[in-house]
C-alpha cells in the first residue's frame, strides 16, 4: 500500500477506531495520521498513540492525501465548507456520515474529485470491521488504494448506494446486535453455575469459532446447526424453545426496524 498521509476529521467513536486500527495494522505511520481534537482528555489519547494534531480540521487537511470525515449528519455542511479551501482535487475524499449521498457530498464539496462512501464498524479498531464501500464517478484512479486500506482493517464490500442504509444496519449495528447476543448467553452460563468472567470467555470463544465456521467454510448456518442437534438431543431442545419465544422473529425485527428509522434519511 502506497503511503499517503490521512486526515480524520471527528474523533468520536468511530474516527478513534479507525486511528487505533490504523495504529495497531503498521500500515501507516502514525505521524502521518492527522487530526485537529477539541477534547483535552482524547488529544492525550491521540498523543499518546503518537498521531499528529492540529489547531484546526483545515491545517489537518491541507497536507494530507486522504480526508475520512466522521462526523454527525447535521455537521457535515459546516465541516466540509470549513475545509474547502484545502479540499483540492487530488485528494481523496471518504465520508462515514449516516444519510448523505454521494450526489450531496458532490454537491457539497464542488469540485471534481473523488469520494467514497465508507461504512465500517467498530470491530475496525482491531482490524476486524465488515467496511461496506460505495463509489462516485471519479474513483477509478484510487479506488485499489481505498480497498486495500480499508481491507488492512478487516474486511470490504463494495455495495450500490441504494443499499447503504441496508449494510448500515446488517454491518453496523450489527456490531451491538452481535454483542447483546452475548450478553444475554453470557447471563445463561452464569445462572448454570459459571462465574462472570469465564462465562463471558466461552460465550465470547464461541460466537468467535460460529463465525470462523462460516467465513472459512461458506456453508449456510442451518448447515453448521444440523451438525450439533441429535435427534432428541439437548441442543435441539435448546433451540426449538428459543423460537417458541421468538428468538429468530425478535432479532428480523429487530433488523427492519432499525432499517425504518434509518431509511428516510438516506
Amino acid at each position: 500500500m502506497k503511503n499517503k498521509k490521512i486526515a480524520i476529521i471527528g474523533i468520536g467513536n468511530m474516527g478513534t477506531a479507525i486511528v487505533k486500527g490504523l495504529v495497531k495494522s503498521n500500515s501507516i505511520s502514525p505521524n502521518d495520521i492527522h487530526a485537529y481534537v477539541r477534547k483535552q482528555a482524547t488529544l492525550d489519547k491521540m498523543k499518546l498513540l503518537g498521531i499528529t494534531t492540529f489547531q484546526s480540521n483545515e491545517e489537518a487537511v491541507r497536507n494530507a492525501d486522504v480526508v475520512i470525515v466522521a462526523v454527525k449528519p447535521y455537521h457535515i455542511e459546516g465541516v466540509l465548507n470549513e475545509i474547502k479551501p484545502v479540499l483540492t482535487e487530488d485528494k481523496i475524499l471518504i465520508s462515514i456520515v449516516t444519510g448523505v449521498g454521494l450526489k450531496v457530498l458532490d454537491e457539497m464539496v464542488g469540485k471534481e474529485m473523488p469520494i467514497f462512501r465508507v461504512m465500517p464498524n467498530t470491530a475496525i479498531a482491531i482490524q476486524e470491521s465488515l467496511t461496506c464501500i460505495s463509489v462516485n464517478g471519479n474513483t477509478e484512479a484510487c479506488k485499489d488504494y481505498i480497498f486495500e486500506l480499508f481491507n488492512v482493517l478487516g474486511k470490504t464490500v463494495e455495495i450500490d448506494e441504494d443499499l447503504m442504509a441496508a449494510a448500515t444496519v446488517l454491518a453496523s449495528c450489527g456490531i451491538a446486535y452481535a454483542l447483546r447476543y452475548i450478553r444475554a448467553a453470557m447471563q445463561g452460563g452464569i445462572e448454570i453455575g459459571f462465574g462472570a468472567e469465564v462465562a463471558q470467555f466461552i460465550t465470547a470463544q464461541t460466537v468467535k469459532g460460529a463465525a470462523e465456521l462460516i467465513l472459512q467454510s461458506g456453508n449456510h448456518p442451518e448447515r453448521e446447526i444440523d451438525k450439533v442437534t441429535t435427534p432428541m438431543g439437548i441442543t435441539i431442545t435448546g433451540l426449538n424453545e428459543m423460537e417458541n419465544k421468538g428468538f429468530s422473529a425478535s432479532l428480523i425485527q429487530g433488523v427492519l426496524a432499525s432499517y425504518k428509522k434509518i431509511k428516510p434519511i438516506q
